[in-house]
């Protein structure tokens, strides 16, 4: 059909799809049927795991509109493939915000809700006792129901919308664009019953619903896993094949599998229930539009509910905004930091004030201080007056912060890694060998004139050796046992595939503030301004002669503190700030706001020992009025709370017996002197910020502005903050220091040593951050640092990037040739000649150059080291610009801001042990950045033992196939019990044995291979191949060249001169059907034994990655203890044991021999692998980097482009500006500074 009605859902959004609508076809549902029953249920199973074949076999393609089926693809790089259902309701209208008559309506709350009418699944969007069909009529006569066709996938409702002629998503109250003063004026007063209850016809019940899945749909979903499906037809095959045993021992290690994984994901389910079902259904009161208050079910919440909230706090169980009142709240489940935020009421602009700047459209994000977040903890309100205080729910279910969350740990994205994609392959090409040796087995079979019955089950057989069927089971082990050592280690691991992820990590971002550095600030100084200039530094503002001061006054009353059971809470900086006054706070009782008509404000006070001493007081003047005339309290009336979009906040307070009000505002530096008259900001302001920034110390400076007399209290309560920030005086500086946490140098320093890239990504101050950077080493003190200014285009000139050096460094005559050095690309132990350089940049800069120019970006990202004032979603695009130049990239961050970079990273890794870092994969309980080594460290011990088992798990089929070959030729076989004593005894103590080599101890700078299909790798696996086949080869021919071979019959005996044990009971032997014993299948039985054990010992590799094998000492004590018995039992035959494997007696010579071979086998084995390790790092250098090979990374790629182009690094006198070109799109170009 025609390309244009392919939809696009959730355009650029990281949920991106392609919508394709069909529509269900009899004939073809008839023709499935039919293939279904002819290919005894296979085709079913074919068409579950493609989603694709199922719906293009099933349906014919129609328009999006009148679809019955929807097939979606996802536009990332997985390109997965999606099937949903479309259904059908029955609404009173298309839109859940139409303002519906209610006249024809009762007062009283109908008889029965609205609710979506039965669907074909029994699916219901919410419970109903009657029909709704009925009840629509009823209640909405008037109204003519209008069809509304929706699907639902991933937890997310897409309805289909005229409008946009596509599906969308209803998110809630912010659809409808509304301004603030709207939301006000239209949307405070409630909504009716009704109302209520169509809108949850759209917007379903109000819960984010974790379904556990019963233990038989789990099951039914793992057992349908196309690897289990071959394990059944194998177990089929072998029981048609009389090898009960060792089909009973593979079912019964399926079984174990299929349970323990069962448990693990039913564990998953439960806590994740758990965790979203506490507190998740309350009793709410809600304003209905008649001014009555009504208690209902937090799940009948809908959008435009204005929801009560109680005095003594609650869990918010949606997104609502607050427009009355102030909250303060715990979002440690949302943020990660438990510091509790005050929220203060969305402004409402008066008439005269609404322009587009003052009453701008409401938004979660950009009003985020105005906004409780479903989940997190209400702990105290304030109101006034007796007016309650109220939100109105802009959220509801899945859309909110915390049902956003939960989506993403129920439909994680899937980890893509090239170990998994080369693992596919490999079995592909196990595959194929299997195909060889089943037309082999065909053929050879024919020729013989085999019976049709076994020339199928011996030639399917072919294929169950080639394809080890404990090839998962042995993979994961590896998996498990790096996921105990982590544990150990204090690090928790949500999604244990990402471990061998973490193997490959070259780069890794670290967040600043208490990942890098202490969370809490010390006040290192303050420095105050008067007349403007500076004063010299103080130590501390606890002074008689700056009690009474506009900078102290700042200090004590411009922050977000509050009592909690008496305790000073909020901002650790606030709090430092505050304390350094040694001030006190006093806040108003709840009785007290609510009995006063005029606000009781919190108040702020000196100590008395403080206060200047008062002159003594005579006993005829008024004891009342000098109380009150020496008080010196300040009352704070209106309070701005911190943005940081704006990086700024402030206060309006009042003097106690002063008519005129104050504000005081404190922020950035840059921010707070822009906002300040120019003549009361130093003229050195710039040179003494600069030289604090430049020492590490965390920067924020203070100032003041008397108010006029008109501005009353009432007047204060409604101004925009616009009119209070202008004009300002600025008072001085309030000097932080924030230190380095004691490990951050060291853990750096061998991330460096291992060649593994530092980033910082932080939103402090940018020469702060580049401080911090130098302090810690991750910018090494004779480094250059380029600092990036972008601006937006603005004014009809294009947007440009000015280049500043830093710190000015000493040395520069050379940076025409700096160079960016790439550890990666070939590790060269030359000192470096060239000055090397890192960029540094602001997030309103990283903003400009993503949008502007993305060529430029990806040769920043190469060099970039610090990126400062860094939005949440800004850090999330950084891990992507740098995953798009294929680094592998961890992140570590404190959990607070950094959820979505956390998640994105290949390995994050959160400080922080609160439910919002549940997204991130790994949690380490040591609140310091030395678990980063660990984790990698034993990421590399964990892919080298999936590289390790992978190879042997090859060997292993690749041995038994060959064994299996050279006996089919003689139309024999190896024995049930030889299957099984191979298969459980050698193969799966040696698997789960050589995977417990813990990690090696310390990071080397070479990185293990990525993916299978490597050259060492692949010539590793072939020469042993070689060799096996090789060896087992000459054991065939060799052993039909001996004087005393014949062709064994139960009676014969060709060791009665060389044996202790008398054969002559052989006799009773019954006859062999599957002529199993035979001195072929013996002879190749002992040798493939022992290469087996061989082989495991080759490729079980120690150093540099794992510690080496003899440490690990149940591999050593199973190897040993399998050499000893196969030793036993070839040089000393017990006749039971010969017996229960089948084995024939032969000549003491011929073991002699073969013992001998064994030795040459395991020699030559040994020597090819230790020569390819000692050559293969050699020769792979050589082969990957030479001068003129194009590298497979593309950052490598962009190295090489660079050290040969002369206008790069840019020069300090430059600029850098965006051009348009319409053949291929944005380019720049570089222009001196006139």
């Amino acid at each position: 059909m025609e390309k244009e009605d392919l939809k696009v859902l959730n355009k650029g959004e990281e949920e991106e799809m392609e919508l394709q609508g069909y529509r269900l076809c009899r004939w073809r549902l008839a023709l499935v049927g039919l293939g279904v029953l002819c290919t005894g249920g296979f085709l079913l199973l074919l068409l579950y795991w493609m989603p694709e074949w199922c719906v293009k076999s099933t349906c014919t393609r129609t328009t999006a509109r009148d679809a019955e089926v929807v097939l979606m693809r996802s536009t990332d790089e997985f390109r997965r493939w999606f099937l949903a259902r479309v259904r059908v309701m029955l609404a009173p209208g298309r839109n859940p915000f139409h303002s519906l008559e209610t006249q024809t309506t009762s007062p009283s709350s109908p008889s029965c809700p609205f609710s979506s009418p039965p669907l074909a699944n029994g699916h219901t969007t919410h419970p109903s006792d009657c029909d709704p069909d009925q009840e629509l009529f009823r209640i909405y006569a008037d109204y003519q129901p209008t069809q509304i066709r929706y699907f639902t996938f991933h937890s997310t409702t897409y309805y289909w919308s005229d409008e946009v002629q596509n599906f969308d998503v209803l998110t809630g109250l912010e659809d409808l664009q509304v301004s603030c003063s709207t939301l006000h004026s239209e949307h405070s007063a409630g909504l009716t019953r009704n109302q209520q209850e169509y809108r949850r016809l759209f917007f379903g019940v109000n819960e984010i619903a974790v379904k556990v899945p019963s233990v038989f749909k789990l099951l039914i979903k793992e057992v349908l896993n196309p690897f289990y499906i071959f394990q059944l037809f194998s177990v089929i095959l072998w029981s048609a094949d009389e090898y009960y045993y060792y089909a009973v021992a593979i079912l019964f290690m399926s079984i174990i599998s299929i349970a323990t994984s069962l448990y693990t994901i039913k564990k998953q389910y439960i806590m994740l229930h758990d965790m979203v079902a506490t507190h998740s259904i309350v009793r709410v009161s809600v304003c209905r539009a008649n001014n009555e208050i009504e208690e209902i079910l937090s799940t009948d919440l809908v959008p435009g509910d204005v929801m009560v909230i109680p005095s003594n706090g609650t869990i918010m169980p949606c997104d609502a905004v607050l427009v009355s009142g102030t909250c303060i709240v715990n979002e440690s489940m949302l943020t990660g930091e438990s510091v509790p935020v005050t929220k203060t009421n969305l402004p409402d602009p008066l008439p005269g004030e609404r322009g587009e700047d003052n009453d701008s459209a409401y938004n979660t994000e950009g009003h985020k201080r105005h906004t409780l977040f479903c989940g997190t903890h209400v702990i105290q309100t304030r109101f006034y007056t007796g007016d309650l205080v109220k939100a109105v729910v802009v959220r509801t279910g899945f859309s909110t912060a915390k049902g956003q969350l939960v989506r993403s740990i129920l439909y994680p994205k899937p980890t893509d890694f090239k170990l998994y994609r080369d693992a596919y392959l490999f079995l592909l090409c196990l595959v194929a060998i299997a195909g060889i040796g089943f037309v082999y087995s065909i053929v050879l079979s024919i020729m013989n004139e085999v019976p049709a019955k076994t020339i199928i089950i011996e030639s399917l057989d072919i294929i169950t050796i080639t394809v080890p069927p404990a090839l998962p089971a042995a993979m994961t082990a590896g998996i498990v046992y790096a996921q105990r050592r982590l544990k150990n280690l204090g690090i928790f691991c949500i999604s244990p595939q990402r471990i061998n992820i973490c193997g490959q990590i070259n780069l890794v971002c670290f967040d600043k503030t208490g990942t890098l550095t202490e969370d809490g600030l010390d006040l290192w100084g303050v420095q105050r301004v008067e007349n403007g200039s500076f004063h010299l530094s103080e130590e501390n503002a606890y002074k008689e002669n700056l009690v009474k001061s506009q900078f102290v006054a700042c200090m004590a009353t411009c922050h977000s503190l509050t009592k909690i059971e008496g305790q000073l809470s909020g901002d650790p900086l606030d709090l430092k700030m505050f304390e350094a006054t040694g001030w006190i706070l006093e806040e108003a009782t709840e009785e007290e706001t609510a009995l006063h008509n005029r606000i009781m404000p919190t108040v702020v006070k000196p100590p008395k020992q403080l206060l200047p001493p008062e002159p003594a007081v005579t006993p005829e003047q008024d004891m009342e009025l000098y109380e009150l005339s020496s008080a010196y309290e300040i009352g704070i009336v209106r309070q701005f709370p911190f943005s940081s979009a704006l990086q700024r906040m402030c206060v309006v307070a009042r003097l106690l017996g002063e008519k005129r009000m104050d504000a005081y505002m404190k922020g950035a530096p840059e921010v707070v002197a822009s906002l300040c008259k120019k003549e009361t900001v130093p003229e050195n302001f710039a040179d003494v910020l600069e030289g604090y920034t430049k020492e590490g110390f965390r920067v924020i400076a203070l100032a003041h502005r008397r108010l006029e007399s008109k501005l009353n209290w009432h007047k204060v309560q409604n101004i925009s903050r616009d009119h209070i920030e202008a004009n300002m005086e600025f008072l001085g500086l309030i000097i932080m220091q924030n230190k380095l946490k004691a490990e951050t140098p060291a853990v750096l320093q061998d991330l460096h040593q291992a060649s593994i890239r530092t980033v910082m990504v932080t939103g402090d101050n940018m020469l702060t951050a580049i401080s911090v950077a130098r302090d810690c080493g991750m910018i090494p003190p004779q480094d250059t640092v380029i600092i990036a200014d972008a601006l937006p285009p603005h004014d009809g000139q294009a947007a440009k990037i000015t280049w500043r050096y830093a710190d000015k460094p000493s040395k520069t005559p050379h940076l025409e040739e700096v160079n960016i050095t790439l550890d990666d690309v070939c590790h060269i132990d030359e000192p470096k000649k060239q000055e090397l350089y890192h960029f540094a940049m602001n997030g309103k800069s990283f903003a400009v150059i993503s949008e502007h120019f993305p060529d430029m970006l990806q040769k920043l990202v190469l060099h970039g080291t610090v990126f400062a004032r860094m939005a949440p979603d800004q850090k999330t695009q950084l891990i992507e610009a740098l995953q798009g130049v294929d680094y592998f990239v961890g992140m570590c961050g404190d959990g607070a801001n950094d959820c979505g970079a956390l998640k994105r990273a290949h390995g994050g890794i959160s400080l922080s042990e609160l439910e919002a870092s549940v997204a991130s994969p790994f949690t380490s309980k040591t609140p310091n950045i030395s678990c980063v080594p660990s984790l990698i460290r034993e990421g590399r011990a964990a892919l080298i033992t999936s590289f390790c088992v992978f190879k042997f798990m090859a060997l292993y089929s690749i041995i038994q196939y060959i064994s299996v070959t050279l006996l089919y030729s003689i139309l024999s076989n190896l024995g049930d019990f030889q299957f099984l004593f191979i298969d459980i005894a050698i193969i799966l103590l040696i698997v789960f044995t050589m995977s417990l080599n813990p990690a090696w101890k310390d990071l080397v700078s070479r990185r293990p291979p990525s993916g299978l299909i490597s050259g060492p790798l692949l010539f590793s696996v072939l020469t042993q191949i070689l060799i096996c086949l090789g060896f087992q080869t000459v054991t065939f021919l060799w052993v039909r060249q001996q004087p005393w071979y014949t062709v064994w019959k139960p009676f014969t005996d060709a060791c009665n001169n060389s044996s202790h044990i008398n054969m002559s009971d052989h006799n009773e032997t019954e006859i062999d059907d599957h002529n199993i014993q035979n001195y072929e299948n013996t002879s190749l039985f002992y040798v493939s034994s022992f290469q087996y054990l061989v082989v495991a010992i080759v490729f079980s590799k120690g150093k540099p990655f794992r510690q080496p094998s003899y440490k690990n000492w149940p591999f050593v004590l199973s190897a040993l203890t399998l050499y000893v018995f196969l030793l036993f039992i070839m040089f000393y035959p017990v006749k039971a044991i010969d017996d229960f494997l089948e084995i024939v007696c032969v000549p003491f010579d011929w073991r002699v021999k073969l013992f001998i071979l064994i030795l040459v086998n395991a020699a030559v084995s040994v020597l090819v692998e230790g020569a390819m390790d000692l050559r293969a790092y050699k020769c792979l250098t050589r082969l990957c980097c030479p001068s003129k090979m194009t590298p497979k990374a593309r950052y490598m790629h962009l190295a090489q482009e660079l050290r040969v182009d002369p206008d790069w690094p840019p020069k300090p006198t430059t600029t850098t500006e965006a051009k348009s070109l319409p053949e291929n799109g944005s380019t720049y170009q570089i222009m001196k500074n006139s």
